[in-house]
C-alpha cells in the first residue's frame, strides 16, 4: 500500500515547485478550488466527499491523499467517508473497488496522523 500522508507531502512540494514555474495557472487552480470547497449550500464537509466519490472514480492516488485528508479537516467521520467510497464503487465498479480499499488506508493512515496542517 501507498503511503497517503507521505504521498500528499511530496504532491505539496511539486506542486509549490509548479505554481513558482506556471503561476498563472496555478493561481487560477487554487483560485477554483478555494471557491468550489467554500461553505455554501453545501457544506465543505459534502463538497469533500464529493471529491474522494470522484476521485476514486477516476482512480487518482494523489487526490484521494487530498480528499481522504481535507474531509476529516472538515470533520467527515469514519463512517461518512466509508460510506461515501462505497457511493462510488457502486458509480464506478470493480476498479472503483480497488480504488475505494486504497482511500480506506488512506483513511487509516491520515487517522493516526494530525490532519490540522
Amino acid at each position: 500500500m501507498k503511503d497517503y500522508p507521505k504521498l500528499r507531502n511530496e504532491l505539496n512540494a511539486r506542486i509549490l515547485e509548479l505554481g513558482e514555474d506556471a503561476p498563472g495557472p496555478l493561481a487560477g487552480f487554487r483560485q477554483l478550488n478555494k471557491e468550489a470547497m467554500a461553505e455554501g449550500v453545501l457544506s465543505t464537509k459534502v463538497k469533500e466527499l464529493i471529491a474522494l466519490g470522484i476521485a476514486i472514480t477516476v482512480r487518482c492516488d494523489g487526490c484521494i491523499a487530498y480528499h481522504v485528508h481535507n474531509a476529516l479537516r472538515a470533520k467527515a467521520s469514519r463512517a461518512e467517508i466509508v460510506e461515501a467510497i462505497g457511493v462510488a464503487v457502486m458509480m464506478g465498479g470493480g476498479p472503483s473497488l480497488m480504488y475505494g480499499a486504497e482511500a480506506l488506508e488512506a483513511l487509516e493512515q491520515f487517522g493516526d496522523s494530525s490532519v490540522a496542517a
